[in-house]
């Protein structure tokens, strides 16, 4: 087994529950559950046709504001922005176009016309709570990259690891549909991969600068 990020062989377990196994990576630090254990499609999908993100929900529109607030402060008038994982209920997508930028969705679930994904087309890419659910995050985040124009800005938002010990009592893990989990070590990896630098905004918001 290799890791999904950095394809690294120097792995080792870093905790186990009753549901699964959760394995972390020496060179980049990112924490992974070994394919085995993910969901089925169908199964995953059938995990987020539960989730109640209505866009008018005003204290989901606060939780985005991590994010979005910050982001925008960043933005120039009319971005051309791709939302990537927006599901069903694009809350954040709407907040944007109230600002006046220009927003194209994509979801493998809810929104999968894969035409939209064209290299170098956007000025800022988002990305809300996808990054711990992808199944293969080196080619998924490579791509986010190619899809920004130079200069561009991805913005993330996900919950981090801290250490072992805090992520044994973590709820966010206890999601079976979230299977990669990230800390400021794995966000370095990723920024000298992909020529960027990156900040953090908020607890569980960041900006990666293409």
């Amino acid at each position: 087994m290799n890791c999904p990020l950095c394809s690294s062989a120097d792995i080792l377990s870093f905790h186990r529950d009753t549901r699964r196994d959760y394995w972390r990576c020496e060179h980049c630090a990112l924490v992974f559950v070994p394919p085995a254990q993910y969901l089925s499609p169908t199964a995953e999908k059938a995990e987020y046709d539960k989730h109640q993100n209505d866009v008018s929900d005003e204290g989901y529109r606060g939780f985005l504001s991590h994010l979005a607030a910050p982001l925008m402060a960043e933005m120039s008038p009319a971005s051309r922005v791709l939302e990537f994982g927006c599901g069903p209920g694009p809350a954040l997508a709407n907040m944007l176009q109230s600002a006046g930028h220009d927003v194209t969705l994509y979801d493998a679930f809810y929104y999968p016309d894969t035409t939209v994904l064209q290299p170098a087309s956007f000025d800022v890419v988002t990305a809300t709570e996808v990054i711990e659910h992808l199944h293969h995050p080196a080619q998924v985040i490579a791509a986010w990259f190619d899809y920004l124009v130079p200069g561009g800005r991805l913005g993330i938002m996900t919950k981090t690891v801290i250490d072992a010990q805090r992520f044994a009592h973590w709820h966010y893990k206890n999601d079976l549909t979230h299977v990669c989990f990230y800390s400021t070590e794995t966000f370095d990896y990723i920024a000298s991969c992909h020529g960027a630098v990156w900040k953090a905004v908020a607890k569980d918001a960041f900006i990666f600068e293409k």
